[in-house]
């Protein structure tokens, strides 16, 4: 009986966080504001970044890549959804679609890879300072975000081409604002097993490995910390990686809280809002993190919003 209903798909419907047509101007709106504010913010910290000399250095080496990686996931997936609602036209053509999936789950694997990375810069700052130079060489930090790239794309690819050959019924309505994988799944009338098996274990693969490695750094960086003899240079340790802290948490408790809607809560409009706080807030809140709690960064950004590196 399941497969009854099955047909050739050319589109899907991305139903969005809501059907009310009153609310639509509201959300459009509120999600135009988001993405400019995204875009703009992380920019700004791209350009500081490359215009102050004082920061050429691999902490703010692999903050600007975050940066870049940020940018991307957002433009994944906001403006489609922007058309969407401006145009009150719902559909998403099947490669679109496939496309989409495969974005986000590249850069989403991407950002998990640079917290990964630098929480490493951090771990070898901290516990290692004299032999900083040596161990984090330039070439050294191409190679590490290369290899990140390179596992995130693998990690999209395996999922995107995986669900290639799935057949999918009648109903075609993703109660979703973009194409998420899972939602995809749920759509299919043919046999899912081995996509719940990749999701499951190259998920746990490409995203619990960086948190453990994160985790494992952090043990590290405090026991070197509590180690240190004078008050002051326990604070100033911890003041150098407490932005990058901050957005590990806020990273990873709104992916938790994700997971944890999915699976105790059937409401599709309540998991919508959950990925809304995963995939769309931290991209928007990391620029602040990292512009509000670093000196270094207030201060290339003064000088960058007045002109001062293209003056000199």
């Amino acid at each position: 009986m399941k497969f009854k209903n099955q047909t050739s798909v050319s589109e899907f419907l991305l139903v969005g966080l809501t059907d009310d047509p009153e609310l639509q101007p509201l959300i459009f709106n509120l999600f135009l504001f988001i993405y400019l504010v995204t875009i703009l913010g992380n920019l700004l910290i791209i350009l500081a970044i490359s215009s102050d000399s004082h920061l050429h250095t691999p902490m703010y080496f692999f903050l600007s890549n975050l940066s870049l990686t940020d940018i991307c996931i957002s433009t994944s997936t906001i403006p489609k959804m922007l058309v969407n609602i401006q145009t009150e036209d719902q559909r998403i053509s099947y490669t679109g679609c496939f496309s989409q999936i495969c974005f986000v789950l590249v850069f989403g694997c991407l950002e998990n890879c640079l917290l990964l990375v630098m929480a490493y810069d951090r771990y070898v700052a901290i516990c290692h300072p004299l032999r900083y130079t040596v161990i984090m060489h330039p070439r050294l930090c191409v190679l590490l975000v290369l290899l990140s790239l390179l596992l995130s794309i693998v990690h999209g690819l395996l999922h995107s081409l995986a669900a290639l050959p799935l057949s999918f019924c009648t109903n075609v309505e993703i109660p979703h604002f973009f194409c998420e994988l899972a939602q995809i799944i749920k759509l299919a009338c043919s046999d899912t097993f081995i996509n719940a098996l990749l999701i499951y274990s190259a998920g746990n693969t490409f995203f619990g490995v960086p948190l453990i490695g994160i985790i494992f750094s952090y043990v590290k960086i405090v026991c070197c910390i509590l180690r240190m003899p004078s008050v002051g240079g326990r604070y100033k340790a911890f003041s150098t990686c407490g932005s990058h802290l901050f957005v590990v948490s806020f990273f990873y408790g709104t992916g938790f809280g994700v997971y944890l809607s999915s699976t105790f809560s059937n409401s599709s409009n309540k998991n919508a809002m959950a990925s809304v706080m995963y995939i769309v807030i931290p991209q928007v809140m990391n620029p602040f993190i990292y512009s509000l709690r670093n000196k270094e960064m207030k201060t290339a950004l003064r000088r960058l919003i007045t002109w001062k590196p293209f003056i000199c």
